[in-house]
């Protein structure tokens, strides 16, 4: 692979084009086959944005445990086994995608992913401080997305089901959700930036995500994907990163390691282990199989991306060596600081 046609630049195509399905599926592939999408592969994008091509998987997964847990119990006040047979296939939906793409689906599908990333060069250009997060800072925030993926994805919305919470609850990722006006924006559509003076859990829901938008936006000038950190999707594809056969890989410890930290300095989620560890633990939960740390490993076949026994992308030092020429570890060209 050459340095003009780099692993960065066909991740950044697939990106774009998946931005446009996923935002403007619905106009693109029609409003049939967008609906289709939607009930095969619930995993792309924003439900409420009405021209998309699917939803996020987290939407059926919240729903699930509002109508048919939570409701289900409160209404005949027992739990029946009847109710797991919806959020079962849910899951398996999920696991179907989730066993081809791994964690690639953040690090080359997820829109939100995409635009933080996008944000991020445009920080480079205006030469915005750069910040990386590490040591406590980063132990710190690694807790939050497994919080936020059983209280807002699985708790709340099982309470609202069970008459404890409002209504809003029961989808209450999605009420402070960034997507939900990233997404939208790109449409023209306004209404997801507004606050919401309905109710008081509407009204404080609708001012947290207005709010964590902004933090975003801001955070992603300087932090490389800031949301990514505490996204509950992350932590759902942690749950199942073993049982997929795409994968990050790397050789167990040896000579050939110089610890120069330029694979962990490229990373876009700022994981240690992949330079301090060898073998599985180099593939950390945090990952998002973007392949920058194999694309600036500058070790031959230190690193490699693999599908099962199939090669698809390994570290080498002439492409490392080539590929440096053009940018730093952290973005942003040879000419600019980082």
């Amino acid at each position: 692979m050459t340095a003009a046609l780099n692993l960065s630049r066909i991740r950044l195509a697939v990106q774009l084009v998946m931005l446009v399905i996923t935002v403007y599926g619905g106009v693109v592939l029609g409003h049939y086959l967008s609906d289709k999408l939607s009930n095969a592969l619930p995993a792309l994008s924003c439900a409420f944005d009405q021209q998309n091509g699917a939803y996020c998987t987290l939407i059926p997964f919240q729903h699930q445990m509002h109508h048919r847990v939570g409701e289900v119990i409160a209404r005949s006040g027992q739990f029946a086994m009847a109710t797991l047979v919806p959020l079962g296939f849910t899951f398996l939906s999920f696991y179907i995608l989730f066993f081809f793409l791994n964690k690639a689906f953040c690090g080359w599908i997820c829109p939100l992913g995409t635009l933080q990333e996008l944000l991020y060069r445009l920080g480079r250009v205006l030469r915005r401080p750069f910040h990386r997060l590490h040591g406590r800072g980063l132990s710190r925030v690694r807790p939050i997305k497994w919080i936020v993926l059983l209280g807002l994805v699985f708790l709340l919305p099982l309470l609202a089901g069970l008459g404890h919470l409002p209504h809003a609850a029961g989808d209450a990722f999605c009420q402070v959700c960034p997507a939900r006006i990233a997404t939208t924006l790109l449409t023209g559509d306004l209404n997801q930036v507004t606050v919401a003076t309905t109710g008081t859990a509407e009204f404080l829901f609708s001012a947290l995500r207005a709010t964590l938008f902004g933090f975003i936006v801001i955070a992603a000038l300087s932090v490389r994907q800031p949301f990514c950190r505490v996204c509950p999707m992350l932590a759902l594809h942690a749950l199942l990163r073993r049982f997929s056969p795409l994968r990050l890989r790397k050789q167990e410890e040896s000579e050939a390691c110089g610890r120069c930290d330029l694979c962990a300095r490229a990373c876009p989620m700022d994981i240690p282990e992949v330079a301090e560890q060898s073998g599985a633990k180099a593939f950390h939960d945090d990952c998002t199989l973007c392949g920058r740390c194999v694309e600036f490993c500058p070790h031959d076949d230190r690193l490699q991306l693999k599908f099962g026994p199939w090669m698809l992308f390994r570290s080498s030092r002439d492409y490392f060596r080539r590929r440096s020429r053009l940018e730093r570890p952290e973005g942003g060209a040879r000419s600019e600081s980082p």
